[in-house]
């Protein structure tokens, strides 16, 4: 959470646009929730299978993550996510519920000019994904004019956090059937 906080002091001291804090985007995604933070260390086996997942950079060994719980039950997993843009940063909160699917992806600062910045629902379309092929631009994923760099920085987070969540719990895979 600390990290989260000064990168979103720095955006704001620096003429970003700060629209949520840790806490209050937080407090968003998991209403009525005991929300804990966990600092995983990755090993370099792991995060070479997050950038293999991801498809993307992984730039860090070091992932805080905030897993929410109601009444002992897991709600989900929040992961922030900052990442540049065109030159500028945006900090991206995804939320990834219990069976590893994207519930929530919220803006919490935005550095670039609006103009930038997807329109409306256009985050939306990310709920209920999951890590495959359609988690891409063009794909499954609906791209925006005026803000591709945007788009693609998006996607690539996500496509990120997923993997790290994936690697961090793995599913347990299906035995296979025998004949």
């Amino acid at each position: 959470m600390l990290l989260a906080s000064l990168l979103l002091a720095w955006a704001s001291g620096n003429g970003g646009k700060v629209f949520l804090t840790t806490e209050e985007a937080l407090k968003l995604a998991f209403p009525e929730c005991t929300v804990e933070r966990k600092t995983h260390y990755l090993t370099e086996r792991q995060l070479e299978e997050a950038r293999r997942l991801a498809q993307a950079p992984v730039a860090s060994a070091v992932v805080p993550a905030y897993s929410a719980s109601r009444d002992g039950k897991l709600v989900g997993m929040a992961y922030f996510d900052t990442h540049k843009l065109r030159t500028q940063a945006e900090t991206l909160m995804v939320v990834v519920d219990p069976e590893g699917r994207v519930k929530r992806v919220e803006v919490l600062s935005f550095d670039e000019p609006l103009d930038y910045m997807p329109k409306g629902g256009w985050y939306a379309q990310f709920q209920g994904r999951t890590l495959d092929a359609e988690l891409n631009l063009k794909r499954g994923i609906q791209g925006v004019t005026g803000a591709s760099l945007t788009a693609r920085a998006t996607t690539e987070a996500v496509r990120r956090v997923l993997a790290l969540h994936q690697t961090l719990h793995p599913r347990p895979q299906p035995e296979p059937q025998r004949p």
